[in-house]
Formats: C-alpha cells, structure tokens, sequence
C-alpha cells in the first residue's frame, strides 16, 4: 500500500471542501433545507485520505448491511396505475422533439393524491418527463388523439405551459417521487387528463419505451407553480447575463419547497421575497448552479406568504469560453426546449389551506 500524503496536499482538496461547503448545492447561510446533500468538512476529509491511502476495504465484520434497492414503485403499491397505451419508438441517432401523450384519467370526483411517481419503461432513452393536468373544458391538445404521441413543435403549446400550475410531478434521474406528509396532497379536478410531456435522447441503438404513472390518494392541497422569463436572449461570450422573473401571489399559502432549473449554461440562482409591507427576505441562493444537480430544496420550516407577497428570481448564465459545458460561446441563446437552448425558471411548492381552493396562485409579470 502506497504511503499516504497529508490530506491537505492532495489535488483538489480545498475545492471538493469549498463545493460541499454550500458552494455547489444552496448556499449554506441563506434558509435550510431538510434535503440538504453537503458533507461536513471532516466527511469530506475522511473521504478524500481514503482514497488517496488506496480506498483500501475496511473490516467486513463491521460493514453495514448490503443496502437494498427498489425493484418497483418507491411509493408503495399504487392504487391506480396508467400507461402509455402505445410503446414509442426512439431511433438510434438524431435529435427528437419533446413528445406529448394524453391519457385520460377518468375522475368523476376530484381526488387528491398523496404521491405520484412516474416510472420510464426504458431509462437508457428517457432524459425526463413532466405531468401536467389537462383541466376539464381546456382547448390544449384537442386536436391529439387520446395515447398517441405527438412532438410538442407545430402544436399549439405556449412555452410554459409545462410549467404551469397544473403540473404534478416530475422524472429526472435522481430525484425522488413526489410524496407528501400525512395529510397533505394535491388536487386533481374532476374532468381532467394527464398530459406527458416526455423528452428522449437517443444512445446509439433503436429502442422504444411506455412510461407508466401510478397513484396514492389523500386528502390535502399541495399545489405547484412556475415563475419564468421566456423572452431573453443571453449574448454571445458572456460569462455573468441575469434573467430577471416575477409574479405576486394571489392566496395566502405556506411555502415548503424552491426549485431552479436551467441548462447548459446556468450559472447561479436565486429566489427571494418581498412581503406586502416591504421586508425583503432571500430565500434561496445557488451561487454554483449545476445542471447535473438539479435539486428540489425542501423548506426546515415551511413558511407563511401572505396574499400580495413578490416572488422574485434571477437566474444567472455563462455564455462564455470559460463554460466547459458551453455548447457554443459564439451564438446567443434564447428559451427552449433542448439542452443547448435554456431556460429561466424558478419553481416553488406551496400548500393551501384547507378549505381554499383558489384556481390563480400567482400573477405573473416578468421584469
């Protein structure tokens, strides 16, 4: 076994230290979260002097058991279960535009769901998929088939309606299913359908997938909202260009979550407040944001908004050489669907009180 050197000498030590220190996740001194993934400075040390001692194997008789992994739902056993009721077919090269998929639901009554996991038949191809609630009456997607697959370009699709409140939840790889506490749920109107808004990436070889969903019903309001700026154009090789985004809340709720996205090029987030009487309050800063990483940062404490509350986010890009993850540092960006456009979005999970049913969390108006 090689000699190991003292831990403060190895390549990278100060920076994997600086990153878990709040740097690469929320920063550490704005709010906490009860999902937060940092190490502790020691955690990382110890880490960092097993590797460089060889990542040699500790005493098995004092290892932990083996963990155990989900083989099917994370929630539990679903009480409803729906599925694509056709396979789609991913080629092995090219670029696919996001797909969409109506499924009705087929509730007579409103029903609140408790949790909600939606489950990729094949995730080799699917990068994510987004659900949201057709309400009864609406004209979106009238003209798609029910179950079959139709790409979002040429539809009549405004760009955020995948982030509007009608929105239940979400696949990314590594996120956890949406699952709320006892007594807490969210709202799915009578009358409404499920529309997937999937999006593939090819990996060499022709597959196909048939995602499926599945259901756990409550009884409590967990509502979702998005606030975005769908109009900025970020100039070619700059390395610090804010989006600026801003809604006022309709309804007195408690918020419990914040969760910024951005692509490529996203730089840095953050999220603050403005109550009706003028105290200013941040309440959420990423200032090394990861498109890697995209995490939902669950409140501690949830937190009172009354009603006349400014949400405010900014969200930071580098467009510049500097970006190792920069498609192209030489032509502006502006919204979009696919990994090399980007997004300016700041997404926030709050719970109404029992007995509101506002249908308008927010007002929305970029600045």
């Amino acid at each position: 076994m090689r000699t190991p050197r003292p831990v403060d000498d190895q390549p990278g030590h100060e920076a994997l230290v600086d990153a878990h220190r709040g740097r690469l996740f929320a920063d550490p001194d704005v709010n906490r979260f009860s999902n937060d993934r940092r190490l502790s400075d020691a955690e990382v040390r110890t880490l960092l002097s097993w590797v460089n001692a060889g990542v040699p194997e500790g005493n098995p008789a004092e290892a932990p058991p083996p963990r155990q992994f989900e083989e099917g739902w994370t929630i539990g056993k679903p009480e409803l279960i729906l599925e694509m009721p056709k396979a789609f077919e991913i080629p092995a090269k090219g670029t696919l535009e996001y797909q969409f998929v109506v499924i009705p639901l087929g509730f007579t009554e409103a029903r609140w769901v408790q949790a909600f996991e939606i489950r990729p038949g094949n995730r080799s191809v699917v990068h994510h998929v987004t659900a949201v609630l057709r309400g009864p009456g609406s004209s979106w997607l009238t003209d798609v088939p029910l179950g079959e697959a139709r790409p979002k370009r040429g539809l009549n699709t405004p760009a955020t309606i995948s982030m509007a409140s009608g929105s239940i939840g979400s696949y990314t790889p590594g996120r956890a299913a949406a699952r709320y506490p006892a007594g807490r749920a969210t709202l799915i109107p009578a009358g409404s359908d499920l529309v997937l808004e999937l999006h593939y990436t090819t990996n060499g070889k022709a597959t196909t997938d048939r995602t499926r969903v599945g259901f756990i019903f409550a009884a409590e309001q967990v509502r979702r909202f998005a606030i975005v700026n769908t109009t900025f154009t970020i100039p070619p090789g700059d390395p610090s260009f804010r989006v600026e985004a801003a809604a006022t809340l309709t309804a007195d709720v408690k918020l419990t979550a914040l969760h910024p996205h951005m692509h490529l090029r996203g730089k840095a987030s953050e999220f603050r407040m403005v109550t009706p009487d003028g105290e200013r309050r941040t309440l959420l800063r990423v200032s090394r944001y990861d498109p890697m990483w995209q995490l939902r940062y669950h409140l501690a404490e949830e937190l009172v908004l009354k009603k006349g509350t400014r949400l405010e986010v900014t969200s930071t890009f580098d467009n510049s050489p500097g970006n190792p993850l920069n498609p192209d540092p030489a032509v502006p960006v502006r919204w979009g669907d696919q990994t090399w456009d980007e997004m300016a979005l700041g997404a926030f999970e709050v719970v109404v009180p029992r007995g509101a049913r506002p249908r308008v969390l927010i007002d929305r108006h970029n600045r």
